[in-house]
């Protein structure tokens, strides 16, 4: 199968989301498929290598003919639409609710609208679009078992609780300043805490954390995961969230909220997986400290996570699925 990722108007960078489409990209090459990134600047992610040809165009008579062309975000949905028929049928992968480009308005008619085959990264993204009338078809992008996965280092002495820093206004869904509040409240109740953080995007300039990775390269994500005894994910804008769903896979207890669009839907179940507070920052704070108190339930919950996420499947295993569902509309 010959398959074009659309990334122009969107473009690689060093990012989750460029990740994910890397990722991909990959792996269906390695399955097998021609598989072409179709840009209109040159690539700007570094994190892996690219297995799958980065071709950058200057008109669309050099976009090379192929079965599917996938408009990778909101951006790049009219292009896609755009190609002529040689450049495959129109797919769009959805994998946030960029509602920070356009309004919900704006996203039904210029998006959803818009003639794709329409596929979603989760649950939460797919009844959001059921909610307006659309019918999508989940694709996960799929976890890296063989490099995220248990140390067993997790230290007695402290509660080391982790999370996601994000700066600047595109990333103020996160949430970054509930970690904060939150860390900032449970420091001054409890001596044993540890606060870390990992990015790609600014450094943190708060006192409050206690150690900093930029961009980790996977070893030491891993490491990094494993320290934690908690995962905390405030975000309220995602498809599938990656890094809570990666902390379980090292059997870290997880805390997130009920938040329409927290992207922990398909695998965050209250008090089964993790725990899941309400949508406020005091529910917030007061669930995180439940898991600091109970070890034991933060272990079982860690473990019962892993299983879970194991459960989703591969990279492999969920692009395969992407495959078969594709060759059903050939």
């Amino acid at each position: 199968m010959r398959i074009i990722f659309n990334l122009m108007s969107c473009g690689l960078g060093n990012n989750g989301g460029s990740h994910t489409i890397v990722r991909s990209s990959n792996v269906l090459c390695d399955l097998g498929h021609s598989v072409y990134l179709v840009d209109l600047i040159p690539c700007k992610y570094s994190w892996i290598p690219l297995k799958a040809k980065h071709i950058v165009v200057k008109s669309f008579d050099q976009v090379p003919d192929a079965d599917f062309i996938i408009a990778t975000g909101y951006t790049t949905v009219t292009s896609t639409i755009s190609l002529p028929p040689r450049c495959g049928k129109k797919v769009h992968w959805l994998r946030a609710w960029e509602s920070w480009k356009l309004s919900e308005g704006e996203i039904v008619k210029r998006v959803l609208y818009a003639k794709t085959i329409k596929l979603v990264n989760s649950t939460c993204l797919q009844r959001k679009l059921e909610s307006l009338g659309f019918k999508s078809e989940i694709v996960r992008p799929g976890y890296d078992f063989d490099e995220i996965y248990p140390l067993h280092i997790r230290s007695n002495k402290e509660v080391v609780i982790g999370a996601l820093y994000n700066e600047g206004k595109k990333r103020r869904s996160k949430r970054t300043n509930w970690c904060f509040d939150a860390i900032s409240f449970l420091k001054k109740r409890h001596r044993n805490i540890r606060f870390q953080m990992f990015g790609s995007e600014g450094i943190p300039k708060s006192g409050l954390v206690d150690k900093f990775v930029k961009s980790p390269p996977i070893k030491e994500k891993n490491l990094f995961y494993n320290e934690c005894h908690i995962w905390i994910a405030p975000t309220e804008l995602e498809g599938l969230h990656i890094p809570p769903a990666e902390s379980g896979l090292t059997e870290c207890c997880v805390v997130g909220t009920n938040a329409e669009m927290s992207g922990m839907q398909d695998y965050l179940n209250h008090n089964q997986t993790g725990l899941v507070s309400k949508n406020n920052l005091e529910s917030f704070v007061n669930t995180i400290e439940y898991v600091i108190l109970n070890k034991e339930i933060r272990k079982q919950l860690g473990e019962n996570l892993r299983k879970k996420i194991l459960e989703l499947g591969s990279r492999e295993n969920n692009m395969t699925k992407m495959v078969d569902l594709l060759g059903k509309y050939l």
